[in-house]
C-alpha cells in the first residue's frame, strides 16, 4: 500500500482489530510544535519528532515512569492530554512546597508538590523529615505515592501498590528499620497529603498510566480458560477500547477541535504560560480498489506537552474498516493536494509539480 503525505508531518499507517475480529487501517499523523512562553502562536519545528513505534521508559522498562506509548493504538475513543515536565519555583527562588495547573479543554488538574522528604521511624512511631527547598521537580509517577515494600526478608511479606508500583513512600509492613529514612512521594492529591506508609492514596502525576495498572487493567477484558479454549488470538468479549487511553481519566476529554487554550502554572519557568493550539485540518482519502474512495478527516487524540523540551506534540489519527484485507485499499492521501494533482489522477496520467521534476522522475524509473 501507498502512503502519499501531503503534510509536512510525519505520517504512517499500521492494521487495528477489534473484539470482532474485523480488521482495519489505522492513519496516524504527528505533528510537533514550539511551545511559546510568550503567548505567541506556535509554530512547527523544523526537525519534527518522530511517530513512537515502542513504549519509551524514563528508565527500565516496566519498573520506571512511562514517557510516551507507542503512537500506533488502533483507536481512542476520546483525547489524551499528558505532560512530561518539571515543576518550577516561582521567579527562580527555591521553596519547599507548590502547586501546578494544566487546563486545556474541560480538564482543569492541580498537583501539588513538596521537596524531598523522608520518614522517620523510631520505637514504632512513624514521621516525616522536614521538606528540602528546590528550584525545579520533576513530574512523574516515580515521584507520585506507590512502590514496592520489597524490602523484608521473607519474601512473602513483600507487597506492592498495584495503583502505582513505581512511585515512592509506600510500607505494608512498618518495622522501623524497614521504613526508616526511605523516601515520601514528591507529588500528592491537594488537600490530601500522605501522611502513613500505608495509607491509601491516589498516585499523583501528569504522564501516562500504566497498561497494566488496575485503574487501566480493567478495561483490559478478561482472559481466562474460556478465553484460551474459544477465542484466542482475538480480544475478549468484554474488551473496552478506553483500555487504549495512556492518560489517566482526569485528562481525558473530547477529540480536540484546535484552538483550544492550554495554561500551565509553574510547569515553566515563566510561572504562568498561556498558548493556543494549532487549528490544523488533516483530510484522509483511502482510494480503494473496488469500492468508491472515502474521503475523510483524522481526528486529535492525543496532545503531549514537553516544556522543559520547549515543544508539544498533536497526534491525528483515523480507521478505516477493512472488508477482507489491506490489498483492498492501494493508495491512502492524507493532507491536501492540489487540482492539477487531482485532474491528472482522474485521467489517469503521472503529475509532474514542475518541469524539473520530469527528468527526475524518469530517471527513477530507468
Amino acid at each position: 500500500m501507498e502512503l502519499i503525505n501531503a503534510t509536512n508531518m510525519p505520517a504512517a499507517y499500521t492494521q487495528g482489530m477489534d473484539k470482532s475480529g474485523r480488521e482495519s487501517l489505522v492513519v496516524v499523523v504527528k505533528g510537533t510544535f514550539t511551545l511559546p512562553l510568550d503567548g505567541s502562536l506556535p509554530s512547527l519545528l523544523e526537525q519534527q519528532a518522530p511517530l513512537v513505534e515502542a513504549d519509551v521508559y524514563l528508565q527500565e522498562p516496566g519498573l520506571s515512569a512511562c514517557l510516551c506509548e507507542s503512537d500506533f493504538a488502533p483507536f481512542k475513543p476520546r483525547c489524551d492530554v499528558l505532560l512530561n515536565g518539571s515543576a518550577y519555583a516561582p521567579n527562580g527562588q527555591p521553596v519547599k512546597e507548590l502547586d501546578t495547573r494544566l487546563r486545556v479543554a474541560n480538564i482543569d488538574k492541580t498537583l501539588h508538590v513538596v521537596g524531598n522528604r523522608l520518614w522517620y521511624a523510631d520505637a514504632g512511631s512513624i514521621g516525616k523529615t522536614f521538606a528540602e527547598p528546590f528550584n525545579v521537580m520533576p513530574l512523574h509517577y516515580g515521584r507520585a505515592f506507590g512502590g514496592l515494600d520489597d524490602f523484608h526478608h521473607d519474601e512473602n511479606k513483600r507487597d506492592a501498590y498495584m495503583d502505582n508500583p513505581i512511585g515512592r513512600g509506600f510500607h505494608r509492613h512498618l518495622q522501623d528499620k524497614l521504613v526508616h529514612h526511605t523516601p515520601l512521594p514528591n507529588i500528592e492529591e491537594p488537600g490530601h497529603p500522605v501522611k502513613k506508609p500505608d495509607g491509601q492514596y491516589r498516585p499523583m502525576a501528569y504522564g501516562v498510566v500504566g497498561r497494566s495498572w488496575p485503574q487501566r487493567a480493567r478495561y483490559a477484558g478478561t482472559y481466562d480458560q474460556n478465553w484460551v479454549d474459544t477465542v484466542f488470538p482475538f480480544l475478549p468479549d468484554d474488551f473496552n477500547e478506553a483500555y487504549f487511553q495512556a492518560a489517566p481519566t482526569d485528562q481525558q476529554c473530547p477529540y480536540l477541535q484546535g484552538g483550544e487554550w492550554v495554561e500551565l502554572h509553574n510547569l515553566t519557568p515563566t510561572g504562568l504560560t498561556r498558548f493556543q493550539l494549532p487549528s490544523i485540518a488533516v483530510p484522509v482519502v483511502f482510494f480503494k480498489k473496488r469500492d468508491e474512495d472515502h474521503h475523510t478527516q483524522a481526528v486529535i487524540d492525543t496532545l503531549l506537552i514537553e516544556p522543559d523540551l520547549g515543544r508539544f506534540s498533536l497526534v491525528w489519527r483515523v480507521s478505516e474498516p477493512l472488508k477482507r484485507n489491506m490489498f483492498e485499499i492501494p493508495q491512502v492521501l492524507v493532507g491536501r493536494m492540489s487540482k492539477a494533482w487531482w485532474r491528472a489522477r482522474t485521467l489517469g496520467k503521472t503529475y509532474y509539480p514542475g518541469l524539473n521534476k520530469i527528468g527526475s522522475t524518469e530517471a527513477e524509473h530507468e
